[in-house]
């Protein structure tokens, strides 16, 4: 297998533009497969975005049952089990733009696919999948995921819930609590998660929602946002569960758990990305309309300036986002092509990319955050108000930073995990953090560099803030060692300079293609947008490599790193920040939209 294939090594390896997928290569059948969600969307959400908003859980119910007769719930299920055995670019696709009118039915149909669905498809025999996965391709049944426990949150290993083998050894008696549990009111089954005896990891379970079988819930939970999922408790009481609907083996609850999560942060960025459209493209459209003092205030400096970073974030979310899934496709068809089960290159390939997969939650989440925010600021007081979509779509983004892991957890994952690839040989740490060291022994060169070509300087950069990251964390392994985990606040710096890193590099490298592709001339708005991401990812890796550095060296080895990271934060030919807003800008309120 190619070791371009490696998770994580885009830190330590120069990646070509014409190597990285981008949305400007999808193909006729994906666009056409977009259009249709897009269609189903407008149609039967963004038309009845008020009974959403009215905790209209009917309705919900409703649109999921159309979302399977249409096949959508089946896009990454196999043919064999009635699913349309899509790649993953094209189930990123339909996760991306079904999912951007109301957070309430993107969690009901991310908690059905995702992880009601997959565990089965990834985990299970055949017996399960033949029995379970048609139904809940088709929506004739809903899926959910027991999980979460009053004391079990983000340490999930460390759940109560226990499974009893009857004496007769036929069936399990399944007696405990689960909390947050989306679709729980219309769903025909559970995925749960429960102890045998005393298993140092919980065991995964495949329930049948049967009241009978001492299953109950409490009420509807009253939330900020997502009004319309369904968010219940549900509790167990001696249900009976055969033997067979074990889920792969004992003890293995913890690993499909933290495996079903990887491809839900992966699918939780993309589900954040269709929001960023909506309301960038509704700000723009009422910043167009408003007039104020005799002029529509999307003339004015401090809401272009709004606009354009609102269009940037999400530009740059689309770029990494698709880098990362097709990264992960080819990936999965690498190990099918070497005799591997879809089931088992499946969940290799997006283990693999673990690291790509929390970088790209934390991102999207907090951008889609950020959008909705602004999105509100630009209505004026009209966006506080329920009669615009705003307001809820600000509620709604709160949860994205919440579920499938904590941005927090998600952040010290993403740095753990490349520490832990490190140690295992899979991506080469030790010898450019050893480079690193030596450069900045040595004497800095003064020749001026030749950055006549389009994005010359921008790549040194981005080539430069990978040293800043081998430099905080290696000197950080280095002094802590195994101890790092406990350095909760130095990891949380160092994901910040990882994640900037490989959101502004996918971004550059999708300007680049799309430029050599359409000509330069044709596509200044993306670059632009490339330019003006950088530019603030410069800031923020400046700002937490001097907290790491200030935070574990002192004296001479402080005086050092702190010179290291000025001289690899540093443009030779500042960007003009004001004018690159302006081009995005300009372009946006012509358009009337997110038009990227």
């Amino acid at each position: 297998m190619s070791d371009k294939t490696r998770g994580g090594q885009f830190l330590v390896k120069e990646t070509k533009c014409e190597d990285i997928f981008t949305p400007e290569d999808f193909s006729e059948e994906q666009l056409m497969m977009r259009d249709s969600v897009k269609e189903f969307v407008d149609k039967e959400l963004w038309a009845h975005k008020d009974r959403f908003e009215k905790k209209d859980y009917a309705y919900t119910e409703a649109s999921m049952r159309k979302a399977g007769e249409l096949g959508l719930l089946g896009v990454a299920v196999p043919e064999e089990y009635g699913g349309l055995g899509m790649g993953f670019v094209s189930t990123m696709l339909v996760c991306d733009y079904i999912s951007g009118a109301t957070g309430s039915f993107s969690t009901a149909f991310g908690a059905h696919t995702g992880i009601g669905t997959m565990p089965i498809t990834l985990y299970g025999t055949e017996e399960q999948k033949k029995k379970y996965v048609p139904k809940l391709a088709s929506g004739e049944w809903f899926g959910a995921y027991c999980l979460t426990e009053p004391g079990a949150g983000s340490d999930a290993n460390s759940g109560k819930t226990k499974a009893v083998l009857s004496d007769d050894g036929t069936h399990y008696l399944i007696t405990g609590q689960k909390m947050w549990i989306s679709n729980a009111g219309f769903c025909s089954l559970f995925i749960v998660f429960a102890r045998i005896g005393d298993d140092k990891n919980i065991t995964g379970f495949i329930v049948e929602n049967d009241p009978s079988n001492g299953i109950s819930m409490n009420e509807e939970e009253h939330k900020l946002g997502i009004r319309a999922s369904s968010t219940r408790q549900v509790f167990f009481n001696e249900t009976k569960v055969p033997v067979e609907n074990m889920l792969s083996e004992r003890g293995n609850g913890f690993k499909i758990a933290m495996n079903a999560l990887n491809v839900g942060r992966i699918k939780l960025a993309a589900a954040c990305l269709d929001a960023q459209r909506r309301v960038t493209s509704g700000a723009v459209k009422y910043a167009n309309e408003r007039i104020q003092f005799n002029t529509s205030i999307s003339s004015f400096g401090a809401i272009r300036s709004k606009l354009a970073e609102m269009a940037t974030s999400a530009y740059a979310g689309e770029s990494a986002s698709y880098r990362a899934a097709k990264d992960i496709e080819d990936r999965i068809a690498a190990r099918e092509a070497e005799g591997t089960s879809h089931q088992e290159a499946e969940l290799k390939g997006v283990e693999e990319y673990a690291i790509e997969c929390s970088i790209l939650k934390v991102a999207v989440s907090e951008d889609v955050q950020n959008c909705s925010d602004e999105g509100i600021q630009v209505f004026g007081g009209m966006g506080f108000s329920e009669d615009t979509p705003m307001e809820s779509a600000w509620r709604d983004a709160r949860i994205a930073r919440i579920y499938e892991g904590t941005n927090e957890i998600n952040r010290m994952l993403s740095v753990g995990m490349l520490i832990k690839k490190a140690m295992k040989g899979h991506v080469d740490l030790l010898g450019p953090a050893m480079k690193v060291q030596e450069e900045l022994m040595g004497i800095p060169s003064f020749d001026t560099p030749d950055f006549s070509e389009l994005f010359a300087e921008e790549k040194v950069i981005v080539a430069n803030l990978k040293k800043v990251f081998l430099m905080v964390a290696g000197s950080a392994v280095q002094k802590y060692g195994p101890d790092l985990d406990s350095h909760q606040q130095l990891l949380m710096a160092a994901a910040d300079i990882l994640i900037e890193i490989y959101m502004a590099e996918s971004t550059i490298l999708r300007t680049e293609k799309l430029a050599k592709k359409e000509g330069e001339a044709k596509v200044q708005e993306q670059i632009a947008m490339a330019k003006l991401y950088l530019y603030k990812a410069v800031d923020i890796v400046n700002l937490r490599g001097k907290e790491g550095i200030a935070s574990f060296s002192e004296g001479d080895e402080q005086r050092m790193m702190l010179m290291g990271l000025k001289r690899f934060t540093k443009y030779t030919n500042l960007p003009n920040v004001v004018a690159l807003r302006e081009t995005i800008a300009s372009k946006l309120v012509a358009e009337n939209s997110y038009c990227f």
